[in-house]
This record gives C-alpha cells, sequence and structure tokens, in this order.
C-alpha cells in the first residue's frame, strides 16, 4: 500500500464581462449580477495526501502568498476534511500565477480546485452541488468555479446558471502592479454612488437565452467599479484606452479590480497589444485565450 496519493490541478483566472451591483442582503453580501468567464491564466495546485498524516501544509515558492490557517487553500482543505470526517495528512504545493488582489478571482479558483481535488484523491464522491455549497463559505465567487467556464453569477454568488458562449476570443489582462482590496472598493461604491440602475432588457434577453454571441455582448460589457475607481485610480480609465486603441473589441476592469481586460478576436492581435502594455514599467500583462 502506498504511503501517499497525490493530484495535481488547475485552478483558472476569471473575468466579469458584466458586472452589476445591486443591493444589500441581510447577510451583508450585494446582490450580484454578472456574467463570468474564466480564461486560461492557471495556478497550479500540487495535493498530497498522507494516511499516517494529521497536519495540512502549504507551500508557495517565491512567497508571493501567506501560506498560513488564513490562506482560502488552507481553509478548504480543512474544510474538505472536517466534512467528509477524514483522518490523515495533506501536503499542498501551489505554484502561484494569478495575481492576488487583482479582480480575477484567483484565491477563490484556488479554493475550489482544492474542493474538487481532495474529492477525488480522498474517493468523496461528492456532487458538483455539494462541492459548490462548500465553497460558498468560503467565498461569494468560490461556487462559480464549479460552473465553469462560463455563467452567470446572481445573489451573493450562490445563484448560478451555467451559460453558453458562441466562438472563442483570446483575452489581454493587464495588471497595474498595485492591489485594491475588495472591501475597499464595496466602501468606494456606497460612498459614492447616487442609484442602483436597473438590469437591461438586452441583459435580460442573455438571461432568457443562456448564452450569447461574443459580437453582440462586446456594447454590453459593464462593470460598476469603473465609475467609482477609475477617478481615483486614473492610470485604469488609460489602461482600459489603451487596449481599445490596440484593437481590443471591448474592454472593461475585471472584478473589483484593478486587473483592466481587453477582448480580442485572434492570438496575434492579443500578444502585440500584451507587449505594448508590457512597455509601461511596474505591468504584468498576460494574452491568453477563454477557457
Amino acid at each position: 500500500m502506498k504511503d501517499h496519493t497525490a493530484i495535481v490541478v488547475q485552478a483558472p483566472a476569471k473575468i466579469n464581462l458584466v458586472l452589476r451591483v445591486l443591493n444589500q442582503l441581510p447577510n451583508g453580501y450585494h446582490a450580484l449580477w454578472s456574467l463570468m468567464q474564466t480564461v486560461e491564466l492557471m495556478d497550479e495546485i500540487s495535493l498530497s495526501f498522507y494516511p499516517q498524516g494529521s497536519d495540512i501544509l502549504l507551500r508557495c515558492p517565491g512567497g508571493t502568498v501567506s501560506t498560513g490557517q488564513d490562506n482560502l487553500i488552507h481553509r478548504a482543505a480543512k474544510l474538505v476534511f472536517e466534512q467528509s470526517k477524514t483522518q490523515g495528512g495533506i501536503e499542498i504545493d501551489l505554484t502561484k500565477r494569478i495575481p492576488i488582489a487583482a479582480g480575477l478571482g484567483g484565491g477563490s479558483s484556488d479554493a475550489a480546485a482544492t474542493i474538487y481535488g481532495l474529492n477525488q484523491l480522498l474517493g468523496l464522491e461528492w456532487s458538483t452541488q455539494k462541492m459548490a455549497s462548500l465553497g460558498a463559505t468560503l467565498g461569494s465567487d468560490v461556487p462559480f468555479f464549479f460552473s465553469a467556464p462560463t455563467a452567470l453569477v446572481q445573489g451573493w454568488g450562490q445563484d448560478i446558471t451555467a451559460m453558453q458562449s458562441s466562438g472563442n476570443r483570446w483575452v489581454v489582462l493587464v495588471n497595474p502592479g498595485f492591489p485594491i482590496e475588495t472591501k475597499i472598493a464595496f466602501q468606494r461604491l456606497a460612498e459614492r454612488r447616487n442609484k442602483i440602475l436597473p438590469i437591461s432588457k438586452h441583459l435580460h434577453y442573455i438571461q432568457e437565452n443562456r448564452g450569447w454571441s461574443w459580437e453582440n455582448l462586446m456594447p454590453l460589457l459593464e462593470n460598476d467599479f469603473e465609475t467609482v475607481l477609475f477617478p481615483e485610480y486614473e492610470s485604469l480609465g488609460q489602461l482600459k484606452t489603451e487596449l481599445l486603441e490596440s484593437g481590443a473589441e471591448g474592454a472593461l476592469l475585471s472584478g473589483s479590480g484593478p486587473t483592466v481586460f481587453g477582448i480580442f478576436p485572434d492570438e496575434l492581435s492579443a500578444r502585440q497589444a500584451k507587449e505594448a502594455a508590457e512597455r509601461t514599467p511596474g505591468r504584468r500583462a498576460f494574452a491568453v485565450p477563454t477557457a
């Protein structure tokens, strides 16, 4: 009998093609209406289970994130062990490629991948719904990754409808080199916006049809955080303009920022825009296909 078993799981980044922040709910979260899409920028998580062990050990070469009990991977692993009443230890190696505090859902994706990986590794045979429900206790973005690559996310993140998009696109992600904490972004939104606009009839049409074509979606890209964050972080608005001038069919802030993405029709134009974006010191840029 082996003294341990192992699995490697990929955790993709996400972008918000539409992000509407609606009324605040009794649980403190805000109701969302968001079209979310994964892209092929991946963290890699290696999980090794030791039946004779007893600890959760998380390593991340390069020291880009905390590896303590506050990390969502650590919390996800602990949750799976508690819920499954599994005895043993786990060693987790994280290769971090998705920028942190960047509006790309890296931490949430890592948590979802950990739950999924342990479900496979331990032979738990949990349903997708059960894994998503567990993930929801860790963060509002976590359940989406169990319905990836494309979904409409409503409520505080728990109401998910899988969607279909026709065709493929390349996405250029540009991180300006500074973080924006989600809590701060929501504070700015509460302080500065005057009213909450209703969901447009065009977005309701997408919801009813459970999908879209990229051509029809481009005029509908929208993120409520842009109106309150762009005045404070002028470089983000400039970055969006640069991507559009580089040939993006559409460009938008992702999540609560600060990463801005542009959508391109092909790999060549995306890679050229990536190279142009990286000429500004401090930025990190990625050209990746939609997942």
